[in-house]
């Protein structure tokens, strides 16, 4: 199946912000932009997410100061927010295990076309939950969150991440709703085939730190894994050690971001997939040598395309800072439309957010002054 390109008369960016929320509304074009915002001013939005399905839902994953983790909704592009009913939120202890509770909402992926209404979101602590009323009730999915093994994955809630180990990279197959895949910040990458009533690891070929087993799960570190839109057998992952893809029925990671520049590396943590060809991907290196620093190599930020699948990549930094940027882009803040010559956008962690209208050949600055951006994502409303 091959995703088709498309000629919009609107296209909305959707940017979330460690401080609330904005909409960058597109002409056709993409030369002139209306900005709306900012919604939630002082909350932390993590995923901000427009229903591809009937084009007006849209969903934002929030934490609020008195409110604490919760989900807006809205059917207006954010003319009016609905607070959810029930939020994502841990049943009671089972199993003998410690009772958890939700610190916040990372990520948000709307269900399969053939199943209106249904959604996606992964926490930290990491858990796993579904909505089938568009996001106003949610409940814990899988057995996942309450197993005894995959709590051992896990790992606790002072592991290594930044503001706690997230589940993420919630992925429905588009040929199937009963096959799933989700990752874990500590704990690797996971399948479903029977509409999540069971998972399985997906880890074979993956590297982990040095000195550490790659058998245990919960070494296992992704930071982002991407379908191919085009062809829903080829998957990409950015990793903590490195860029990786899989091609089905095939089980085993091959690491194809050796083949960037040594000075560079192949650490970073977003991925950014082309709409149609499955052979192009666009990675956003950062240092992450030693302590991780996690800002721009040398601070000299610049994006990094393959069009051959991972044999060859090329930098594409033309308009972007050419020293003393130091800056990086996390892991849902890079995205990119679906036009003829298609647009990226990322944003960063010091509140810039950069577009470009010729596939990263050449990048202009859209806005500045933002917070610190969590997650951007395109939408066409419908």
């Amino acid at each position: 199946m091959s995703a088709q390109n498309t000629k919009p008369d609107h296209l909305v960016l959707l940017v979330a912000t460690r401080k609330g929320a904005w909409l960058y509304h597109g002409d056709a074009a993409r030369q002139s932009w209306r900005v709306d915002g900012p919604h939630f001013l002082g909350h932390i939005i993590n995923h901000l997410v427009l229903d591809p399905r009937d084009g007006r839902t849209l969903l934002a994953a929030a934490k609020a100061g008195h409110l604490g983790p919760t989900i807006f909704r809205s059917t207006d592009l954010g003319q009016s927010w609905q607070e959810a009913a029930k939020p994502p939120a841990f049943g009671p202890a089972a199993n003998g295990l410690a009772a958890r509770s939700v610190d916040h909402t990372f990520w948000l992926a709307p269900g399969h076309a053939a199943e209106p209404g249904v959604w996606y979101a992964g926490t930290s602590p990491q858990g796993l939950f579904r909505s089938t009323d568009g996001g106003m009730n949610w409940a814990p999915f899988s057995c996942i969150n309450d197993d005894p093994q995959y709590r051992q994955w896990f790992g606790t809630v002072q592991d290594g991440t930044p503001d706690g180990p997230k589940l993420h990279s919630i992925i429905v197959d588009p040929h199937d709703a009963q096959h799933l895949y989700f990752a874990m910040s500590g704990g690797g990458v996971h399948e479903s085939r029977d509409g999540g009533q069971s998972f399985v690891p997906l880890v074979d070929g993956m590297d982990v730190v040095e000195g550490f087993d790659p058998t245990d799960i919960s070494f296992h570190d992704p930071h982002c894994v991407r379908l191919c839109p085009s062809n829903p057998d080829r998957l990409y992952q950015q990793n903590h050690c490195g860029i990786y893809r899989l091609d089905r029925p095939g089980s085993i990671w091959v690491r194809i971001g050796r083949n960037l520049p040594t000075e560079v590396g192949d650490i970073g943590f977003p991925l950014v997939l082309h709409p149609r060809d499955d052979r192009t991907a666009w990675v956003f290196p950062m240092d992450g040598t030693e302590v991780w620093p996690r800002t721009s190599p040398g601070g000299r930020p610049a994006v990094y395309a393959t069009r051959d699948g991972g044999s060859s990549w090329q930098r594409h930094d033309a308009g972007l800072p050419a020293s003393q940027a130091w800056w990086t882009v996390k892991r849902q803040a890079m995205t990119a439309d679906r036009q003829d010559s298609i647009g990226l956008y990322f944003g960063t962690t010091s509140g810039e957010l950069w577009h470009s209208l010729d596939e990263g050949r050449q990048w202009s600055c859209l806005a500045r002054h933002l917070p610190e951006i969590y997650a951007v994502e395109t939408a066409y409303p419908g």
